[in-house]
């Protein structure tokens, strides 16, 4: 379902917006159209590697939110064109969308230096949530209850983390915890 005004705005430039129940078959009938996926779980990005393996490879523009840079870059080595925060303005989004369609990728500053980078510097500041699944860690909750309270699969929720502690650096739980308290991520 899109924000209020994308759609109206993506038409305004003479695009056909759809919301196809199957993506994939829409795509079959339609080669060269661009698709808009918001990006929020491991899930997500398997189901973008997916889309990104048919013949021929669709324009995907990936929507992760503003505030996570990594699942940017994830988005683009699963095969993304482009990718634009789920929070940009809707001109924002028409830019990325035409600028697709002209055969350019278009992404973040921040998701460019990553990919550049190969990953984040060592100890840069992760997302709210992820501040949030690492105090909840200190306080001794196991993987599973994790899991649960965030709504992904316990197997989703250890590559998140994986991930992330890989992007700040780290390569454990306890490490991860650590550079939580000696960069005060806990204190806000």
């Amino acid at each position: 379902m899109f924000r209020r005004g994308v759609a109206a705005s993506l038409s305004s430039l003479g695009h056909l917006v759809e919301e196809p129940a199957n993506v994939e078959a829409w795509l079959r009938e339609r080669p060269g159209g661009v698709v808009l996926l918001t990006v929020r779980s491991e899930e997500d990005l398997d189901r973008l590697a997916a889309l990104c393996c048919l013949r021929p490879r669709p324009l995907v523009v990936a929507l992760p939110s503003a505030d996570d840079a990594s699942l940017g870059v994830r988005a683009m080595r699963a095969g993304a064109r482009s990718v634009v925060a789920r929070e940009a303005s809707v001109s924002a989004l028409q830019r990325t969308v035409s600028a697709t369609l002209a055969g350019e990728a278009v992404m973040p500053a921040d998701v460019a230096d990553l990919l550049v980078a190969g990953r984040a510097p060592r100890g840069s500041a992760p997302s709210a949530e992820q501040i949030l699944w690492l105090r909840r860690l200190s306080d001794g909750w196991t993987m599973t209850r994790l899991a649960l309270e965030t709504g992904y699969s316990e197997r989703a929720m250890y590559r998140l983390l994986r991930a992330f502690y890989q992007n700040i650096g780290v390569s454990t739980r306890l490490e991860a915890i650590m550079l939580a308290h000696d960069k005060g991520w806990f204190e806000s």
